[in-house]
């Protein structure tokens, strides 16, 4: 496992060049990639980036799917029209992994309804994917407070999950597991052991605030690793240590006390707090 930095995540405002720097300066092992950017790279620069990121000891996390599959039909198709340039520039740049999430519900569509769609668009997505040597992992929302503004609950658990990456062909797709979803939907480690190490793309951590109901948690209102305690996140690492997962795992706190941060305190305070979480898989 590398602790990853994704910038957007903790409040940092950096390009990719600026991200690479402060992942090397701080100590994360692996940063987040920016498809765009990449994509547009001429083949000496990308040289050069890369160079740089090796000297540094750094690799790529995830780069975030660049393709709007949860709205409307035309800007899906406008999205995925894109997608082949920006899947081989990630390609070429050894990128190997990207994400996303999913709605947990839906105002309209039923689960089934719901269901086939993200079936049809997902399987669009990830052929091209394949087609460049990545994965794609689909992370479940699991935030009983996010549910229940939706008329149609939808995928929630890794189970459900499992099932609709079984409905997807071609083998590249996985998921993104959080610690705050993991929480939120009463998983345990048996639910993190039963999946293999490649089926798991990449993975975030975080805390709860405390002295707040599970069920009246706010999606958008977390802490950094080991905060609080609320969260169990010592069985969450552990499992995907026994599993052998090998991937990114990055901060996600949602923060506002981190996001008014400048760049290098947000990144001081998150490493701290990642390589506290790291310790705990040298405790019994």
């Amino acid at each position: 496992m590398t602790i990853n930095l994704v910038c957007g995540n903790i409040g940092v405002n950096a390009n990719q060049l600026e991200a690479i720097e402060l992942a090397h300066a701080f100590g994360f092992e692996s940063v987040e990639a920016n498809p765009y950017y990449l994509a547009a790279l001429e083949e000496e620069k990308l040289k050069e980036l890369l160079e740089r990121m090796r000297s540094r000891n750094l690799v790529w996390g995830a780069a975030g799917l660049p393709v709007e599959f949860r709205q409307d039909e035309e800007k899906f198709r406008s999205g995925l029209k894109e997608l082949p340039g920006l899947a081989a520039g990630l390609e070429r740049a050894g990128v190997t992994r990207v994400g996303t999430w999913l709605s947990p519900g839906h105002r309209n569509l039923t689960y089934l309804e719901n269901f086939k769609q993200h079936t049809q668009r997902l399987n669009e997505v990830a052929t091209i994917l394949r087609d460049h040597k990545l994965r794609l992992g689909l992370e479940h929302v699991a935030t009983k407070t996010s549910r229940d503004r939706l008329k149609f609950p939808f995928i929630h658990t890794i189970a459900e999950m499992q099932e609709l990456i079984g409905a997807i062909a071609g083998g590249n797709v996985g998921h993104v597991l959080d610690s705050w979803h993991w929480w939120q939907a009463d998983e345990t480690a048996d639910d993190i052991l039963a999946l293999k190490p490649e089926e798991v793309v990449a993975v975030d951590i975080n805390d709860a605030p405390a002295g707040i109901a599970k069920e009246k948690q706010l999606d958008g209102q977390r802490e950094l690793p080991l905060a609080t305690g609320v969260l169990p996140l010592s069985e969450f690492l552990k499992a995907l240590n026994r599993i052998g997962y090998d991937g990114p795992v990055r901060a996600e706190p949602f923060s506002k006390k981190l996001n008014q941060m400048d760049n290098e305190q947000a990144c001081s305070e998150t490493i701290t707090a990642m390589q506290n979480a790291f310790d705990l898989l040298d405790k019994s």
